[in-house]
């Protein structure tokens, strides 16, 4: 049985067991030293025993219930019965109000425990001061032992609610980090694309440019048409720029890496030699004669960089086990497949836990292209990255697309 399930049982059947104890005891108490009559004293019995059992759930019903029937006996009572002393309430009464004042202490309010006790103290010492002889102030017990496990279950409960605070806050902080991780990965590719993107506008304005350079005889009209392309190619082009700005942080948006070429498949071999140097071994195949001679180039650079980011989770979370990276095409679209096989050794991964950001990087990659991803670990041991890239893919749907992630990064890839 887990842990968390056997602490909760456990108050009940405290409440339980000590409840079929305190029953038949107060039943054969009242009668025999404090003359009340047996039928009386098993109704008194049951309703001083019984709200024990709801005492978990209900701590303030069980001590309101329990108080006012030990109240009705102590009035009861014959004035000549001799109780030994321990005066108004029977030892069992007095037995049974501890762990409801723990209970109350776990569940009530602050002012709620103080009137409690105060009503406790305050009915128990009107007894006392009415019937001083039979009295010798056992009801002390009750007010002392019973204020300080009420002081007890207040601690309890706030360092509860506190642990739960926590969690929460938690639970929170790693929604808002997986959510700036989806954030900052999108911002990557949106800057990605803005290269792409503007080689082909700045191509379309050079070529309207200079189309009536290059072609002979074009009418005023077609000369105009295409003046007016170029404008709004450049127009366009303007408005991307100023909506990265939006997206790009202000470190990178002055950095030269934005200038750079954007890999593709072409240099997945670059990066195979890279990781094999860093003693990953690492097999590659690429079916170049099946590639096209243009890969879209979302569809090339998303290659690169799941490749990329697969290579970099094998060597952080699998080191010294082999990798196989294979490209192959269709006329449909690419598939791009990386598998990390067990190691044959023992290894020490680098690192223990996954942030999960791969793994988001690489859905907000296929997704973008309209493609399927497939991850997760293989029957054998390993772990098997698997993705899917159409040249050609409807854009995706905002309203469908997930707002955070919805899986954990894997031990392999």
């Amino acid at each position: 049985m887990p842990k968390a399930s056997l602490r909760r049982r456990l108050p009940y059947a405290f409440t339980a067991l000590l409840t079929a104890i305190l029953l038949p005891v107060t039943a054969t108490l009242l009668p025999n030293d404090y003359g009340v009559h047996p039928g009386l004293a098993l109704l008194y019995a049951t309703l001083e025993a019984g709200p024990l059992l709801l005492a978990v759930r209900r701590p303030l019903l069980a001590w309101a219930i329990t108080l006012t029937t030990g109240t009705a006996c102590a009035l009861t009572v014959p004035p000549d019965a001799s109780p030994h002393g321990v005066w108004p309430w029977p030892p069992t009464l007095l037995i049974g109000l501890l762990p409801m004042m723990f209970f109350l202490g776990l569940r009530a309010r602050p002012r709620t425990m103080l009137a409690v006790w105060a009503v406790y103290t305050a009915v128990s010492y009107g007894f006392d001061t009415a019937d001083p002889q039979r009295s010798n102030g056992s009801w002390l017990v009750v007010t002392l032992l019973g204020g300080t496990l009420l002081l007890l279950g207040a601690a309890l409960q706030r360092s509860d609610r506190a642990e739960r605070a926590l969690d929460e806050q938690a639970t929170i902080s790693e929604a808002e980090r997986a959510r700036r991780t989806l954030l900052e990965e999108r911002a990557r590719i949106a800057r990605e694309l803005h290269d792409v993107v503007a080689h082909h506008m700045s191509v379309i304005t050079v070529q309207a440019d200079s189309a009536p350079y290059r072609i002979a005889g074009l009418p005023p009209e077609a000369t105009e048409e295409f003046g007016t392309i170029a404008a709004t190619a450049r127009e366009s082009l303007s408005e991307m720029r100023r909506l990265l700005g939006v997206l790009r942080s202000e470190d990178a948006g002055q950095g030269g890496g934005e200038r750079a070429p954007q890999p593709g498949v072409d240099r997945i071999g670059q990066l195979v030699e890279a990781t094999v140097r860093a003693g990953q071994p690492v097999e590659l195949t690429v079916d170049r004669e099946a590639l096209p001679e243009q890969l879209p180039q979302a569809v090339d650079l998303s290659a690169y960089r799941i490749v990329q980011e697969a290579l970099a989770n094998a060597v952080r979370h699998a080191p010294g086990a082999d990798t196989r990276v294979s490209v192959a095409a269709d006329a449909e679209g690419l598939t791009v497949l990386v598998v990390n096989a067990p190691a044959d050794r023992p290894h020490v991964p680098l690192e223990t836990t996954g942030t999960g950001h791969g793994l988001v990087g690489m859905r907000e990659r296929v997704r973008l292209v309209g493609g399927t991803l497939d991850t997760g670990p293989l029957p054998d041991g390993g772990f098997r990255v698997a993705a899917r890239l159409p040249y050609a893919a409807e854009a995706p749907n905002p309203a469908t697309e997930p707002t955070a992630p919805t899986e954990k990064e894997s031990p392999a890839a």
